[in-house]
């Protein structure tokens, strides 16, 4: 599915990726990690304009927004999604399995990973897309 992509949008929902994941971290409440999995999953797999957190974007914060829409490549942070979706589905498994410490170390590193590309554009997902491609 090439195209391009609004380079707002996979910043926005990388910030949301890292927040809750945060949050469910801080709170210690690992049931949220797969409610993010399956919204990525949901985003992912199916039409990405239907995202939870796409729609926030495009409804409350775009028409807030001035200046022109600069866009780039919609691959490779697609596939970046992909891989959060892996990681926070293994999570969730270890989660469900009684591997509370390694869920936790999974979802922290998708939320260090997506705090990284929501502040600094670093996209390590994209990075392995574009790598893998060339």
């Amino acid at each position: 599915m090439s195209g391009k992509v609004d380079v707002n949008v996979p910043r926005f929902n990388q910030a949301c990726v890292a927040a809750l994941t945060g949050f469910a971290f801080v709170v210690q409440a690992w049931p949220i990690v797969p409610v993010i999995a399956a919204i990525l999953a949901i985003t992912r797999f199916a039409d990405p304009r239907i995202g939870v957190f796409t729609q926030v974007y495009v409804r409350l914060v775009k028409p807030r927004l001035s200046g022109p829409v600069v866009t780039e490549p919609v691959d490779p942070p697609r596939f970046a999604q992909l891989l959060g979706v892996v990681f926070l589905t293994a999570a969730s498994v270890l989660f469900v399995g009684g591997f509370a410490t390694a869920g936790w170390v999974v979802t922290l590193i998708v939320t260090a990973l997506a705090t990284l590309a929501a502040t600094t554009r670093i996209c390590v997902g994209c990075i392995i897309y574009e790598r893998a491609t060339t």
